[in-house]
């Protein structure tokens, strides 16, 4: 290992230390490592071992393909393989993708990588796609974008100014996460698009327990309530990166037209 590796391996790791605000002695003790090591990893006096990098990257929840950057820095291979969707290893995962997307019908439900960008989803999405201009669905379909334009779903929902603030919350936390300077290059764009007038719709929120997403629809108003659900003890940075977004109705109006949407 290369002085400018152990120099850069610290950086990276004092960086992912100091985001998830984990003192020095914490992360030494959940390492079984002497505050003094890690001190000696983090300035570049020592180098870590392979398990080392690991195990400091467990406890501080690295995602998967940030642990394989950090095991560069630190001159060592990549574990986590980034397999394609469509590839044979990963037949598995679009089965189990596909049967959870089809279970939650009625009711829409997507799949999404980790700049939000579409992977699948269910025959009732077309709830939210339905009479959008053909050049908002063309791959890649970005959810978020599609979500706050104003000529895709962006028109049609009632409380905007509260969605809008939601999104970009969640999309902020993924930010700090994963540090990935793309995510943050779309919340730039998506705070870009028309923002309302909030101070209604704050009104109408305060019996609420969770954000609806209000969606106008042939002169009805629906109500939606969504889950994310994500892979359990992913080891591929694909299956880590994929969440799928279910849209549960919040009334029984919405479920009564999601009912009658799908023949």
């Amino acid at each position: 290992m290369t002085d400018r590796q152990r120099y850069l391996f610290g950086d990276l790791l004092r960086q992912w230390r100091m985001s998830r605000r984990v003192p020095q002695l914490e992360l030494a003790s959940a390492a079984d490592v002497s505050a003094r090591h890690l001190s000696f990893l983090e300035t570049g006096r020592s180098a870590p071992s392979r398990t080392m990098v690991l195990k400091l990257a467990d406890h501080l929840d690295v995602p998967l393909r940030e642990r394989n950057q950090l095991l560069l820095a630190a001159g060592f291979a990549p574990t986590y393989g980034e397999s394609s969707l469509e590839g044979e290893r990963m037949t598995m995962v679009r089965s189990a993708l596909r049967q959870v997307l089809a279970a939650t019908e009625p009711y829409p439900a997507l799949a999404v990588d980790r700049h939000w960008n579409l992977v699948d989803a269910n025959a009732a999405v077309a709830a939210f796609t339905r009479d959008a201009p053909e050049d908002l669905l063309v791959s890649p379909f970005n959810v978020l974008k599609f979500s706050l334009d104003p000529r895709g779903l962006g028109g049609r929902i009632i409380n905007l100014g509260q969605w809008r603030t939601h999104l970009f919350e969640r999309l902020d936390r993924q930010i700090r996460v994963t540090g990935d300077p793309q995510l943050t290059s779309l919340l730039a764009e998506l705070k870009a698009f028309p923002a309302p007038d909030t101070d209604e719709e704050d009104a109408q929120m305060s019996g609420d327990v969770a954000v609806y997403m209000r969606l106008r629809a042939d002169d009805q108003e629906l109500s939606f309530l969504s889950t994310v659900t994500t892979f359990g003890t992913p080891l591929d940075v694909t299956v880590d990166e994929l969440s799928v977004e279910s849209f549960y109705p919040a009334d029984d109006k919405t479920a009564e037209y999601l009912r009658r949407l799908l023949p």
